[in-house]
């Protein structure tokens, strides 16, 4: 498997379409990593032994999808308040075999972290924070196909929230999912992303291919 694809690349960014099962980050395990990948790249590509690139966010492990590196110190900062300040839109795709009795509407939960896992909670709850994503629902084949807009962007946030609903991601076992999906993936992709450029302050925004993840 080609673990790096790369959908967009100029002097300040580097985008990539992560694959599912890959994590974003180094861990304790050294375990084979997207950040180890793109940094693998640069040296080819740049010749420097060291170059730098730093990720924006993460994606959790078994998900696929968008994500976003700065190749430009000097411009970290910037892209990072971005996403501090939820100005940065985030789109997502997740299949369940559930669905709600709207097809259509906004979640709001108070959530929490809890180990590695993460809780909807009462509000009020020591260190609970609020979430918020919005979502419509299209029938797809045996499954249903949900189009996220995420506007906050916690742990587990879309996989726990979708939950509460009765609604599990498929492969999701965390979650309640007894649905057996593809090995070290759920059901759960990065589509698009739109940020503010740090250098021409134009809004721009990238998509990462969905087939693979829209075929049953």
């Amino acid at each position: 498997m080609n673990k790096l694809t790369i959908i967009y690349e100029d002097e300040v960014l580097l985008v990539c379409n992560k694959p599912a099962g890959l994590m974003v980050e180094p861990d304790r395990n050294n375990f084979p990593n997207l950040l180890q990948e793109v940094k693998k790249y640069l040296r080819s590509s740049t010749s420097e032994i060291n170059p730098y690139v730093q990720h924006l966010h993460r994606l959790d492990r078994p998900t696929s999808g968008i994500v976003l590196f700065t190749k430009k110190r000097e411009h970290l900062r910037y892209l990072s308040e971005q996403f501090a300040t939820r100005t940065v839109s985030k789109h997502y795709l997740a299949k369940t075999t559930n669905v709600p009795e709207e097809r259509y509407g906004i979640l709001e939960h108070w959530h929490r972290k809890e180990k590695k896992k993460a809780v909807i909670v009462p509000e009020g709850t020591d260190f609970a924070e609020k979430i918020k994503l919005e979502y419509q629902i299209e029938t797809f084949s045996q499954f249903y196909l949900w189009k996220i807009k995420l506007y906050t962007g916690k742990y587990h946030q879309i996989r726990v929230q979708l939950a509460s609903l009765g609604c599990p991601i498929l492969g999701d076992e965390l979650y309640g999912s007894d649905v057996t999906y593809k090995p070290n993936e759920i059901a759960l992709h990065a589509a698009s992303l739109t940020v503010k450029h740090p250098v021409t302050f134009q809004n721009i925004t990238f998509e990462a291919d969905a087939s693979d993840f829209l075929t049953l």
